[in-house]
């Protein structure tokens, strides 16, 4: 029994140093760009042992994907429970939710770099739906906590009442998230211009607040 128990632990353990050295590789050099012996290398696991634990590349870069993503939720956990945060209006709360796109886009470029990449990849090979249903899970979602903040915002009187708030998040957030990964994957045309990308964001988040407040 302890030596079973000692063999899960270090079957635990190289899983998560070839999830954590994958995540780091693809961060650096993108999905395309790491073979499966990179990986091997900087985790000391084994090639045969990691297709034993994730079958494909393909499953550990979801493996890697959902712990990248359960690292950025760590970051800003507790955050919006905190007494500073719920004190604040309505329209603050949300104008202050919105704003954590600038922070993705700001600090975490990397990570929004290799979203838009791994959206792409897993088009590409045809991922199945039940195969992402980990990533899915650790994916933030700030949903639950802006619908608090908006009917904080109404009972305040600070946000107007006469809107489809899910619909209204749905075209912000989706447009939020697809300009910091265009603006993050620079530039392709001879007319592009992202040097001003932060002042965009700042736009686009300033417009959205703006339809919100009640006047």
């Amino acid at each position: 029994m302890e030596k079973e128990f000692s063999q899960e632990n270090l079957k635990s353990r190289r899983y998560e140093r070839a999830v954590s050295a994958s995540a780091r590789l693809f961060l650096k050099n993108g999905i395309e760009n790491v073979k499966m012996t990179d990986i091997a290398e900087e985790s000391g696991v084994g090639v045969a042992t990691l297709y034993r634990y994730f079958g494909t590349k393909t499953g550990v870069t979801i493996a890697a994907m959902t712990y990248l993503w359960e690292d950025l939720k760590r970051m800003f956990s507790g955050v919006f429970e905190s007494e500073v945060f719920l004190r604040q209006t309505g329209l603050k709360q949300v104008t202050d939710l919105m704003r954590m796109y600038l922070v993705l886009y700001s600090a975490h470029k990397d990570f929004m770099k290799l979203l838009g990449e791994f959206d792409l990849f897993i088009i590409r090979e045809n991922v199945p739906d039940e195969a992402l249903t980990a990533y899915e899970n650790s994916i933030i979602n700030f949903y639950p906590i802006i619908e608090s903040s908006y009917k904080t915002g109404l009972s305040d009187g600070t946000l107007r009442s006469d809107i489809d708030f899910k619909l209204f998040y749905l075209t912000y957030s989706h447009s939020l998230m697809e300009l910091c990964k265009k603006l993050i994957q620079g530039e392709i045309l001879p007319s592009d211009d992202f040097s001003e990308g932060e002042k965009e964001l700042s736009m686009l988040i300033d417009s959205a607040v703006y339809y919100l407040r009640k006047i």
